[in-house]
């Protein structure tokens, strides 16, 4: 998908940069999780050393996007337990999506 694609989005509108003000209310919401997702991502990646795309590699030698895929694995399978003792359903639905965003991010740049 080249650059000009994405910005279309998938109603095939150009999207303008807006500003807050004059977002739509669900727009604004949109706009919070999303920028949500971003400080976590960003600051997991700090925290772990950017251990998804760029692995120290001491046991498995997997190509990254199996390795993404793995823990992707993992997080639905705690999902459809539903053991909330751990992690709430909301911390794994944010990691599933952080996690499908770093493997859109490593297939990007392939």
């Amino acid at each position: 998908m080249t650059d000009e694609e994405r910005k279309q989005g998938w109603g095939g509108k150009p999207q303008e940069n807006q500003t807050q003000n004059n977002m739509t209310d669900s727009q604004r919401k949109i706009a919070d999780v999303c920028d949500d997702m971003k400080n976590m991502l960003l600051g997991k990646n700090e925290q772990y050393g950017d251990s998804v795309l760029n692995p120290k590699r001491f046991f498995s030698h997997a190509e990254q996007d199996e390795q993404i895929k793995v823990r992707i694995d993992d997080k639905l399978n705690r999902l459809v337990h539903g053991n909330d003792s751990l992690e709430s359903d909301d911390d794994i639905i944010m990691d599933l999506i952080g996690y499908l965003t770093l493997l859109l991010v490593y297939r990007r740049n392939k």
